[in-house]
């Protein structure tokens, strides 16, 4: 059954937190969903939504970046690239299934389980407004920071 609010879900998060998505209910949300920590394409998302992490907030946004990676990885992640939002760990994959994410890939000959990156904007009620699905990361945080703006 497709996200169509913010599923009641908690999940461990640097700087010590437990975050309860369902606690985030009164600004708009924005959840980035990327497959590793310190990648190319993961850090450069990391960073461009970084890089408008001001204009975000400006239009009520929070911003927040969940993978598979552990807490620990997250921590060295977040402090290396100075990231001014919160990443979560979903090492159980729970986020993962909720919003239906891990796909199977054929990667040099063998079945792989990854997962698919993508985003999710929710208004302040907590309902989905917008989604992004096999993002690629070039110009991807302008686009959703142009519907934070519309929401």
């Amino acid at each position: 059954m497709p996200v169509t609010a913010l599923p009641d879900l908690a999940l461990p998060a640097t700087g010590g937190k437990n975050v309860q998505l369902t606690d985030l209910r009164g600004k708009k949300l924005v959840l980035y969903f990327y497959p590793k920590d310190n990648t190319s394409g993961c850090t450069n998302e990391a960073t461009d939504f970084a890089a408008h992490a001001d204009e975000f907030a400006a239009a009520g946004a929070l911003i927040l970046g969940i993978s598979r990676d552990s807490v620990k990885s997250h921590e060295g992640f977040k402090a290396r690239h100075m990231l001014p939002f919160d990443l979560l760990a979903d090492v159980d994959e729970k986020a993962c299934a909720a919003f239906d994410l891990i796909e199977s890939r054929n990667r040099y000959g063998k079945q792989v389980r990854g997962l698919v990156r993508s985003t999710f904007l929710f208004d302040a009620d907590g309902r989905l407004v917008r989604e992004w699905r096999a993002v690629k990361v070039p110009g991807h945080v302008l686009a959703v920071l142009a519907a934070v703006r519309e929401t």
